[in-house]
């Protein structure tokens, strides 16, 4: 919102919501009934085309948006390098306003030209040379006195100052403008569309291709990767004054009274409002390449390696549709996303296939933590297959590989997430030091102790009694807490004979007798269940009235009980200082970190010269304490 929001700020459908898509819903249905009624040769493609076409601009932005997303977190040939937070990506949230608008202008256009206008031709030559001129001349021009018209401080304060908000740029960040500004660029883009049907050699092709280059140029614009070789310009010299480049533009986001043009710098160098750093901010970024990239890894110290948990969530990483990633993934959809279950036949198909025979990791995100660098690798497999034990192997040779990968970079430490730990998988991680013995200088952390921590420190105060369920043995966190909360002298029980026996034996013995074993969960009347991720519907349902369940274990069990209380998956709430956070981490909400993620960063920090995987655990207190000196908080403050 621009600091004093001036007339037609808001867009007339705000308050559908994310229902707003609804305004296309009659037009859209009736171009289609209009299609299929009509015979062949008086079927008009140009009406039924509109909506298909408003799909596409959605799938190009979306492409571009995964694209910046995707090099801005290996850091490759990025322009500015500063943070984007959750306030930026709520702001831009509505980045497809300006398509219903598009669509909205077309359909009713369509429906009050002459029939004569309304069968376009597909291709005409002429057409597509004269909206190559028309914009050339008018278009770049006019905007060009425009956009400086909307820097002085009138215009500025009231709308554009809603769009200069993003100082690092992504590519939605193009159209992000109040309602009356993006009335004044329809105006401005419709010159050569009018101009052509005006001279009746209009075509779809000048049409779509047209406002294909506009969307084109405006993503690449607020990319913030730089891309455009070098070459380019030295081949044809004068194409500097015809084409800008991201770093262009992205230094009118830094310097805001330098280059105006839209797409053509020419206008700035003769009205003398081209930035003199342009040239060199271009080579600049143009040389952070790949290669050079790949070499250093940027210095990253932390990689926490995690991975997909169901189809869908590959929606809900950074990369993916950024109005998911800013919110905790959840395993239902609501009514506002119904477009999920639109595209749940491409997520069942297309993107298993590609999960399944991907065959590395894949950078998801880059943070940092005062002078820490942290980046976040994901495995492209799911929950579903790190279950089957055929798959077992091929899992952990990518794992391996990313722990040899990041250890080639200079990586100081990685975390494995999720099931990247599972005892059943790799025996939390010990396998891959047996696998590579005395090689690694890289630290693996299986992030239990922290875990561990985080369960016993979520306790209330008055606790004296807990239940221990599930198959506690075969999970390092829940012995852990076991072992702790029995030597503080709350009683621990637990349901199953065997369990009872083996925790025995890791429990001092002078703790030994706070450890309790019940015959059933009706014997027991506490109210705090300590739970993993196979606790059933049945064992709900066996709980007392208001009983806190608390998970020890990675996966969140799913909330079925309103008249009872759901702890998070262990997880802290991050430092201000940790920044570049734009995204949840799986069901966690904003600037909530899982403790397993945490306890690399914390691992590094400290400078702890061990690895914590296999049955290797640090101090539960000693970590916990470095974490709150670190400034990381407790999700839920002991009561």
């Amino acid at each position: 919102m621009a600091s004093k929001p001036g007339i037609l700020t808001e867009w007339p459908w705000k308050p559908l919501g994310s229902y707003k898509h609804v305004v296309l819903a009659p037009w859209a249905m009736h171009s289609i009934y209009c299609f299929i009624g009509s015979r062949k040769s008086e079927r008009d493609y140009a009406y039924f085309l509109i909506f298909p076409f408003l799909l596409l601009r959605m799938l190009h932005d979306q492409i571009w948006i995964s694209l910046s997303r995707y090099r801005t977190a290996k850091r490759n040939n990025r322009i500015v390098d500063k943070a984007i937070e959750f306030d930026q990506v709520d702001r831009e949230r509505n980045w497809d306003d300006q398509i219903v608008f598009n669509g909205l202008i077309f359909y009713i256009v369509r429906m009050l030209i002459p029939p004569s206008y309304s069968n376009l031709r597909f291709w005409r030559s002429d057409g597509v040379i004269l909206t190559i001129l028309v914009h050339m001349g008018p278009v770049e021009f006019l905007y060009y006195w425009f956009h400086r018209a909307l820097h002085h401080h009138y215009l500025y304060s009231r709308y554009h100052s809603h769009h200069h908000s993003s100082i690092v740029t992504e590519p939605i960040t193009s159209v992000i403008h109040p309602f009356a500004e993006h009335i004044v660029y329809f105006l401005l883009f419709a010159i050569p569309l009018v101009t052509t049907m005006v001279l009746k050699n209009a075509s779809i092709a000048s049409f779509a291709g047209y406002i294909i280059y506009v969307d084109f140029m405006n993503n690449m614009g607020h990319c913030n990767f730089e891309f455009i070789p070098m070459w380019l310009f030295t081949v044809f010299p004068p194409l500097k004054f015809l084409m800008y480049t991201p770093s262009y533009h992205s230094l009118h986001h830094t310097q805001f009274r330098t280059n105006y043009s839209l797409f053509m710098p020419i206008y700035d160098y003769i009205y003398g409002t081209i930035d003199r750093s342009s040239d060199s901010v271009y080579e600049k970024s143009l040389k952070r390449s790949g290669e050079e990239e790949e070499e250093s890894a940027d210095d990253v110290d932390v990689v926490h390696l995690t991975h997909l948990t169901t189809p869908e969530s590959i929606y809900h990483l950074r990369i993916g549709f950024a109005s998911l990633a800013s919110k905790p993934h959840r395993y239902t959809y609501t009514l506002s996303q119904w477009y999920l279950q639109l595209l749940w036949p491409f997520t069942a198909s297309c993107s298993v296939l590609v999960s399944w025979i991907y065959g590395r990791t894949f950078v998801s995100e880059s943070n940092t933590l005062d002078k820490l660098k942290l980046q976040t690798w994901v495995v492209p497999r799911y929950i579903v297959q790190y279950n089957l034990p055929w798959r077992r192997e091929a899992i952990n040779s990518l794992i391996e590989e990313a722990i040899l990968e990041a250890d080639a970079k200079g990586v100081k430490v990685i975390s494995l997430g999720l099931l990247n730990q599972g005892e059943e998988l790799n025996r939390n991680g010990e396998i891959y030091l047996e696998r590579q013995p005395n090689k690694l200088k890289i630290k693996v952390v299986d992030g239990s102790s922290l875990a561990a921590a985080v369960v016993v420190n979520s306790l209330p105060k008055t606790t004296a009694h807990v239940l221990l369920r599930g198959t506690v043995t075969a999970n390092k966190v829940a012995n852990a807490v076991a072992s702790s909360l029995c030597q503080m002298g709350i009683k621990v029980a637990t349901i199953c004979k065997d369990d009872y026996e083996k925790l025995k034996l890791r429990i001092p013995v002078e703790a030994q007798h706070n450890l309790v074993l019940s015959t059933s969960y009706a014997a027991h009347k506490t109210k705090i269940w300590l739970v993993g991720d196979d606790l059933t519907g049945k064992e709900q349902a066996r709980a007392p009235k208001g009983t806190i369940f608390i998970p020890y274990t990675q996966i969140p069990p799913r909330k079925l009980r309103k008249d009872c209380f759901y702890h998070s998956t262990p997880a802290m709430i991050i430092p201000p200082s940790l920044s570049n956070m734009h995204s949840c981490e799986n069901w966690l909400g904003r600037r909530v970190m899982s403790a397993w993620r945490i306890a690399g960063i914390i691992h590094a920090l400290e400078g702890w010269d061990l690895n914590e995987c296999g049955q290797t655990m640090c101090d539960i207190h000693q970590v916990w304490h470095a974490s709150l000196r670190h400034g990381f908080r407790p999700l839920f403050p002991v009561a």
